[in-house]
């Protein structure tokens, strides 16, 4: 007996997930989209992985160019999920007007995200109509506070000076409490 896909759609999206935007830079351009298989896989080495629908007009530059940022978003930033969801030259051209800094890939990092993860691609797998690509995690960060692998990433970061600069305003977390939570 086959699987319904609109079904099976419909029963796996009564798993409640975070909202999370893939970047990478690929062809000289920031690009993304919005993704909802990630996951952590390993500890130790840090390991992360996403899953990219094959069809994605954007699977090239993930190929292409070997890294990727998980931007973990907020509530407030629900616009930036659905352009990065829609086929829009707002998306492709534009990448969604949205500001960005690169941590120690490269890969674009939105800003005012509630946390991230910058890994390079070290393994590509097939998974049925999406390809899964396993990311070491280079640079990571929540709440103002970035953790590099190395010291080569902290160096080329532009994120660092961009957290400890006067504009960069912690995410809060009190639109999900009824009480103040800083």
């Amino acid at each position: 007996m086959a699987l319904e896909k609109d079904f099976f759609r419909q029963v796996m999206g009564q798993f409640t997930t975070g909202v999370t935007v893939a970047t990478t830079c690929g062809n000289g351009r920031a690009t993304g989209l919005t993704v909802s298989a990630f996951t952590s896989v390993s500890l130790d080495p840090p390991l992360v992985l996403i899953c990219v629908d094959l069809r994605s007009n954007v699977l090239a530059h993930f190929r292409e160019s070997g890294i990727f940022a998980v931007n973990i978003l907020t509530n407030r930033q629900e616009a930036l999920s659905r352009c990065f969801a829609t086929m829009s030259e707002e998306r492709y051209m534009h990448f969604c007007n949205a500001d960005y800094h690169v941590a120690a890939t490269g890969a674009p990092i939105l800003d005012g995200v509630l946390a991230f993860v910058d890994a390079r691609i070290i393994a590509e797998y097939p998974g049925g109509d999406h390809a899964i690509f396993l990311g070491q995690v280079e640079a990571m960060g929540t709440d103002g506070e970035v953790v590099f692998a190395t010291e080569a990433g902290k160096r080329n970061s532009a994120l660092t000076a961009y957290l400890l600069s006067k504009d960069y305003q912690r995410p809060s977390l009190a639109a999900y409490y009824d009480e103040d939570f800083e």
